[in-house]
């Protein structure tokens, strides 16, 4: 009997961490954070772009590459249609534009953070301060002291 009933607490703890915990969370947080990965990958390249090439003199960042020696010692590839050598490319263009989707989309997402953390404190209520306690008083001067001690002498006499 205790095993079934450990195999139902084992289930219940399950699904309360699969339906009500933060699976379900990070579930929705990866689906919108694909979504919105699209987006700026769009807004990157349809975009901002754009503008960047007519800057670049039209240049295209995609297309962008450099191409890599063939090794004495290498097996050549030879094109089966044209007969042609085959030749390594490093394409560093896709990297650069990977590199300025990261910077958008970081740069979005710290707005977005930024507006939803003004968005919560303007929600709360502002607390008043607490009042300050009064300042305490300066010490009697050297002076003060012995006239309070001579007011203090004559008053017993």
């Amino acid at each position: 009997m205790s095993k079934k009933k450990n195999k139902i607490g084992w289930w219940g703890e399950f699904k309360e961490f699969a339906i009500k915990g933060n699976a379900m969370a990070l579930a929705v947080g990866t689906i919108i954070g694909a979504a919105f990965s699209t987006i700026t990958k769009s807004l990157s390249n349809d975009l901002i772009m754009p503008v960047v090439n007519i800057f670049l003199g039209g240049a295209d960042f995609t297309q962008l590459k450099l191409e890599l020696p063939t090794m004495p010692w290498a097996q050549v590839k030879l094109d089966p249609e044209t007969g042609e050598v085959i030749k390594n490319y490093m394409t560093y263009g896709n990297f650069i534009s990977a590199v300025i989707n990261f910077f958008i989309l970081a740069l979005v997402v710290f707005f977005i953070v930024k507006m939803l953390n003004k968005l919560a404190n303007a929600g709360k209520k502002k607390e008043e301060p607490a009042p300050e306690a009064p300042p305490a008083p300066p010490a009697p001067s050297a002076e003060e002291v012995l006239l309070t001690e001579i007011r203090d002498l004559l008053k017993d006499k």
